[in-house]
């Protein structure tokens, strides 16, 4: 019989194969500390439990781990690591240092199927969903290694490889897995989305209440199809509505994400375009000046214009931010991801 590995496991079933060994429950709640809070990375390390249980319960359960391939910090102190997963395939995570905040950035899917012209993942293409397990695990993983250096992630957002919403039943269970397992407040996790509606519609049933960001990048279906392809599939008008019916909690917000490509869709016409297009959505705006790579198309927008396009906004009454791009140096930043390298 195959060894079942226990970071597949819901909370739940844990508790039903104790109960199966006829076991103490608080046996339970001892193997979901170990797993989600002391990092253990294998049966053997749980010495709360005897040396006898620790041997018997090897012999069918393992603790499964993503295995770090390789890390690189940039000269802003921003992180990535590389993972290679137990099929060979490799994901990235991105951990951001920012004032008070330690910041993970992690993947939902190898590579990405959405084929978006600005975004280096999506060269890749789709290889295949995470399982909610792998998403999870590169929380644990990283969290483990930051023991010794006395820090720890304050916020995760879901803005790696990958559309969560397009792996929706790994993505959702992720998602309670880190509020009642991890025991991390959904009010600080994001998850990043183009906005794939049907999926966007089931989220707040289906999910606990983290925050919502979408990737818009344009304010016409003109300028957005042609960056984005799914745009064909779900318009922006379908969009907007979604986003205006989308229930929140007072004073919750949803985060707009805009790319800025130089001649694109910086103009100021763009940005009067995007204040009518916003109206009467609770948002916030973050603007993301482009980061270039390799052999792109686009380039970044010259300094004044980005400010010009966000001083029209908050002229509109919207609160903006430009996102200072981080890890550009190892091709850690917004849209750079590959996991290629060795």
């Amino acid at each position: 019989m195959d060894k079942i590995n226990l970071k597949k496991l819901s909370s739940k079933e844990i508790e039903g194969i104790i109960k199966e060994w006829q076991l103490p429950s608080f046996r339970a709640k001892q193997l979901i500390h170990w797993i989600y809070h002391r990092f253990a990375s294998s049966i053997q390390e749980i010495t709360e439990w005897p040396k006898s249980l620790r041997e018997e319960f090897s012999k069918n359960y393992f603790i499964g781990n993503i295995k770090l391939i390789e890390k690189k910090v940039s000269a802003d102190k921003t992180e990535k690591y590389l993972f290679e997963l137990k099929d060979s395939e490799r994901i990235e995570s991105v951990l951001i240092p920012d004032k008070q905040r330690l910041t993970l950035c992690i993947s939902s899917q190898v590579g990405c199927p959405l084929k978006c012209k600005f975004c280096l993942t999506g060269k890749i293409g789709f290889i295949r969903n995470l399982e909610a397990w792998e998403i999870v695990d590169q929380f644990i993983q990283i969290s483990k290694s930051l023991i010794k250096e006395n820090r720890r992630i304050t916020n995760i957002v879901f803005m790696g490889m990958g559309e969560p919403l397009l792996n929706f039943e790994n993505t959702t269970e992720a998602l309670w897995r880190f509020k009642d397992l991890v025991e991390f407040s959904p009010r600080r996790i994001t998850l990043s989305t183009v906005g794939i509606i049907p999926a966007l519609k089931e989220l707040p049933k289906r999910a606990p209440n983290v925050k919502l960001a979408i990737s818009l990048n344009a304010s016409d279906d003109t300028i957005r199809t042609y960056l984005m392809p799914i745009n064909k599939q779900y318009p922006l008008y379908e969009l907007i509505k979604t986003l205006k019916n989308y229930p929140l909690k007072p004073r919750q917000r949803i985060t707009i994400e805009y790319v800025l490509l130089k001649g694109v869709n910086d103009s100021e016409e763009n940005a009067y375009s995007l204040c009518k297009l916003l109206k009467n959505i609770p948002c916030k705006i973050n603007l993301i000046p482009f980061n270039p790579w390799q052999g792109c198309e686009f380039e970044r927008p010259e300094e004044s214009r980005i400010v010009k396009f966000q001083q029209i906004l908050i002229s509109k009454g919207y609160s903006v931010f430009i996102r200072k791009s981080k890890g550009e140096d190892i091709l850690a930043a917004c849209g750079q991801l590959k996991a290629m390298y060795n």
